[in-house]
């Protein structure tokens, strides 16, 4: 399998490729990255060094892949971080060409807008544009609770009412959809939830929640559900395998009470989860 993974990059910690090119790599996957940053550390930090790539760059990268006539052979474009609108355009750009030569692939968007602890974090425009245009062009998305929210302008917090927000997003295109760190009325405080929905039903996999460290594993299991969809072709089966695998990554990383997530030290629960769950079919 080759996915082509158009993301930020830090040199320091895991978030965007960072945190999604090696699990990859793990599960046998052949990893195209393209940078839409190259900065020091992930912004929450508070400071950061480095730069925003312009769309330029993205789009001449994108085409010297194509001049090795390979884009018939990739099976998808997963894309994550946006420093601003034209690179998503250049995003997207790139995804109508992969499908030109390969109809088949498909194309995963992590819609990176914020999370409930900091907001909004991206440039003015990027929410609306992924919203508005990245959203209804992408075949799988995989939003956590709070970018769920903004997406469809709906609150979620009871389970029904975050199925009926997942199902507002299907209505916009994607066929597939991923929610991470859900928290609803029916989740235990001691739990978070992950929900998937796509044409066979909606699954919810529920895992004890952990105090680590956690920029990343959005990033993360975004790349892990999207390679595993594609390899089993079962939405529940993809959500079982990816959930286990971030809590192992999670579970590592509190163990060792490390500021990032341990994906390296961790890199057998991607592989072989130590502590797998099951993914449950909601009525």
């Amino acid at each position: 399998m080759n996915l082509l993974s158009i993301q930020s990059h830090v040199a320091y910690g895991h978030v965007g490729n960072s945190a999604a090119v090696f699990p990859l790599q793990r599960l046998g996957v052949e990893v195209w990255p393209v940078h839409t940053v190259q900065f020091s550390n992930h912004t929450g930090y508070g400071e950061t060094r480095g730069s925003v790539f312009d769309a330029r760059l993205i789009r001449d990268v994108v085409a010297g892949i194509e001049k090795r006539g390979v884009l018939e052979k990739c099976d998808g474009v997963l894309s994550g971080y946006i420093g601003g609108v034209d690179i998503g355009e250049a995003i997207l750009d790139a995804v109508a060409k992969l499908k030109r030569a390969n109809p088949g692939a498909l194309y995963c968007c992590d819609p990176v807008i914020g999370n409930a602890e900091r907001g909004v974090f991206v440039r003015e425009g990027v929410a609306e544009f992924i919203r508005d245009k990245a959203v209804p062009t992408a075949d799988i998305v995989t939003p956590n609770q709070f970018e769920l929210n903004q997406i469809t302008g709906r609150a979620s917090g009871t389970l029904a009412a975050a199925r009926d927000a997942v199902k507002a997003v299907h209505d916009h295109g994607p066929r597939v959809v991923l929610v991470t760190s859900l928290c609803t009325d029916d989740t235990p405080q001691d739990a978070i939830d992950l929900l998937a929905s796509d044409n066979s039903g909606q699954f919810r996999l529920r895992t004890p929640r952990l105090a680590a460290a956690s920029n990343g594993a959005g990033d993360c299991i975004a790349a892990l559900f999207f390679a595993l969809y594609l390899r089993l072709g079962r939405i529940d089966e993809a959500l079982a395998h990816a959930g286990s695998a971030i809590f192992g990554v999670l579970a590592k990383t509190a163990e060792a009470g490390a500021p990032e997530i341990q994906i390296v030290a961790a890199q057998d629960e991607i592989v072989h989860p130590g502590r797998p769950f099951e993914a449950e079919r909601l009525a």
